[in-house]
């Protein structure tokens, strides 16, 4: 049991530094380009779509927060807020690039064509069609002191350095030790591989982004965001998540009645997407890197599932969010069940 506990430790801050750093990467860059996105997705519905499922597919929950925040502004569709729910997979995106690259691939393309069609469906069945274009009264608001953002100030760098906060210095220390890890042989892969390389060179860039930043965006963008409410439920969902499928798996050896009531687990992804949090859909990742569950419930989970994209939501419209959900919830279940009778 001890073994099983140090080996799931080992996993869980390999991936969630990974996470870590790609969520510094995508906060710097969703900064430098704000503003830019906003305007694509006024026009012609399947603009809406396409655009909106694009951000879905973005890993992490920034784009789907976008189009939440748009279609709050009724400048989206509600066609376009399905295919963007349908398109994201939330935190667990960066997860599943780190346990299994090649799966995460199809599954992002499988998510967007999906998004794509439900979002049509969803305005041609259930939206008026007065309602279906975007109604541009409603300006969405830029925070005007991050437009534009200095995110390399040449001049400052030096003497943010002589004034080191203790948040840039923790940020520093943490990434410094994972790349030491790396190089180590204690995290990530035993052997050097493609997978060793791309986390010491993502973890080289954010080491890079964490040292050169303004004190403010590191604190309200990569602290107050990133490493306080993203990284402990990531690395809590993650260790948890690791350690069950172990006990499941391994320990229980449960992996052949799992394999035998596939349309049950199936169901059960499907109801655990509803969730509107980071981390439950992990235990169904895990499960299907170690082989225990099939693609076709791993990928109705991602359909449902929207991390915690759909919060903002919560707090704008009840009556959309749990619609949106249901929309969601079918649509995962119908492909699962697609996917199960084809033997995916």
């Amino acid at each position: 049991m001890i073994a099983f506990f140090n080996e799931s430790l080992s996993h869980a801050l390999m991936i969630t530094g990974f996470v870590f750093v790609m969520m510094l990467v995508i906060e710097y860059l969703n900064v430098l380009s704000q503003g830019m996105w906003q305007s694509g997705l006024r026009g012609s519905l399947w603009k809406q779509y396409l655009l909106a499922a694009f951000l879905g597919a973005t890993p992490g929950c920034l784009g789907a927060f976008a189009v939440v925040s748009l279609y709050s502004h009724r400048v989206v569709s509600l066609g376009a807020l399905v295919a963007a729910m349908v398109a994201t997979s939330g935190d667990e995106s960066f997860v599943m690039l780190t346990l299994v690259p090649s799966a995460a691939v199809i599954i992002f393309l499988l998510l967007l064509v999906v998004g794509l069609v439900a979002g049509a469906l969803t305005d041609a069945l259930f939206t008026e069609k007065t309602d279906q274009g975007a109604v541009g009264g409603h300006k969405f608001e830029l925070h005007q002191e991050e437009v534009p953002c200095d995110c390399f100030p040449r001049g400052q760098i030096v003497a943010q350095w002589k004034h080191c906060t203790l948040d840039r210095a923790v940020l520093v220390l943490a990434l410094s030790l994972f790349v030491f890890g790396l190089l180590g042989g204690q995290l990530g892969p035993p052997v050097w591989n493609w997978i060793r390389i791309t986390l010491l060179l993502t973890s080289a860039i954010g080491l890079f982004i964490v040292s050169t930043v303004p004190d403010h965006f590191l604190t309200a963008h990569l602290w107050e965001h990133v490493a306080k409410v993203h990284i402990p439920r990531v690395f809590a969902w993650t260790f948890g998540a690791i350690l069950l499928m172990h006990l499941l798996v391994d320990y229980l050896n449960l992996g052949g009645w799992m394999q035998a009531n596939q349309l049950l687990m199936l169901l059960v992804a499907c109801l655990v997407g509803l969730i509107p949090e980071s981390g439950p859909h992990l235990v169904f990742l895990t499960l299907y890197a170690q082989g225990a569950t099939p693609f076709s419930v791993l990928l109705a989970s991602s359909i449902v599932q929207d991390g915690h994209g759909m919060l903002p939501l919560l707090a704008e419209s009840r009556q959309d969010f749990f619609r949106v959900k249901a929309i969601n919830f079918a649509v995962g279940l119908l492909v699962g069940l697609i996917g199960y009778y084809t033997a995916w």
